[in-house]
This record gives structure tokens, C-alpha cells and sequence, in this order.
């Protein structure tokens, strides 16, 4: 049996199991500091990394309210949201040049959704062929870039953008 080492992954896998009481959306928006995983603050909404990504550049946009459904969202919030993850997209494609994405929300726990009360976009870049055997038989995700490393790229072109657009 091969083995692959990712030592640097054991905090997040170590992590994963333990549960967390509070809002984890909330909890990155206060303590907002430069090695947090939000890369981009709008006036209503935010830009964080997940931290348990399916892909480099698995984004989320939140709303800074927490609300846990779309209908409870003022139209700005909406708007906002929307605009944000038009900017992501743009974003990630110059940044990692992926063949397409994934983007969606998870609404309750039958739909998939691991924070539960708290709305937010998910916006996956994806590539042909970034499901592997790894992911599959060894469940296990390789991911080439860590998250610090993400988040120093990104951060620039998002504000760039957001200024532009």
C-alpha cells in the first residue's frame, strides 16, 4: 500500500470532528484578522475560504447577517451576494484558469448543508479530471496550495475587482 503524508492537513482533519458551538460564519467575522480566511469584506456580505475545501479556491460568500434562508435576506443583502460571487467567479478564473464551477447553496441538512442557520454561496472552481482515485478509494483530497497561500492571491484581485465592477 502506497502512502501519501500530509502533515500539515492533521489540524484541519483533527478539527473536523469537533463540534462547535456558535455560528462559524459569525465567528471568522469577529476575529476578522490578516491571516483569517475572509479574503474579501463588501458592504453587506463577505468572501471567506472554506476551510475544508472540495478544490484550491473553494470560495464562499456569506452574508454578515446571520440569516438561514434566502427569503430572510434584505434585497441589498441579496444583491450584494449576488454581485460578490459574479467577482468571485472572475476572480478564481484569473487566478487558477479552471474549466468550470460549481456554485450553489445548501438549504437544511437533508440538502447538504454543514451550516445549518447561516446562508451562504458556495462557489467550487473545477478542472477536467480533479476526481481521482485519491478522492474516491482513499478518501482524500490533495489539494497543491494551502489556504494562506490562497488567500494572499486572491485577496488583491478580489479588491481589484470589486472596485472595477
Amino acid at each position: 500500500m502506497d502512502r501519501l503524508w500530509t502533515p500539515w492537513r492533521l489540524k484541519y482533519v483533527t478539527a473536523a470532528s469537533v463540534e462547535t458551538p456558535g455560528c462559524v460564519f459569525c465567528e471568522a467575522l469577529s476575529r476578522d484578522t490578516d491571516d483569517s480566511l475572509i479574503v474579501f469584506r463588501g458592504a453587506h456580505c463577505f468572501v471567506i475560504l472554506n476551510l475544508y475545501p472540495y478544490n484550491n479556491g473553494h470560495l464562499m460568500v456569506v452574508p454578515e447577517r446571520h440569516v438561514g434562508r434566502l427569503a430572510g435576506l434584505e434585497e441589498a443583502e441579496v444583491t450584494e451576494m449576488i454581485r460578490l460571487t459574479r467577482i468571485v467567479e472572475m476572480a478564481l478564473q484569473e487566478l487558477y484558469q479552471p474549466h468550470g464551477f460549481n456554485m450553489g447553496l445548501n438549504l437544511g441538512k437533508p440538502a447538504g448543508a454543514g451550516v445549518l442557520d447561516h446562508v451562504h454561496m458556495h462557489v467550487v472552481p473545477r478542472w477536467n479530471g480533479d476526481t481521482n482515485f485519491m478522492t474516491v478509494v482513499g478518501e482524500t483530497r490533495v489539494l497543491p496550495e494551502d489556504l494562506a497561500r490562497t488567500a494572499e492571491r486572491l485577496r488583491p484581485i478580489l479588491s481589484r475587482l470589486a472596485v472595477a465592477s
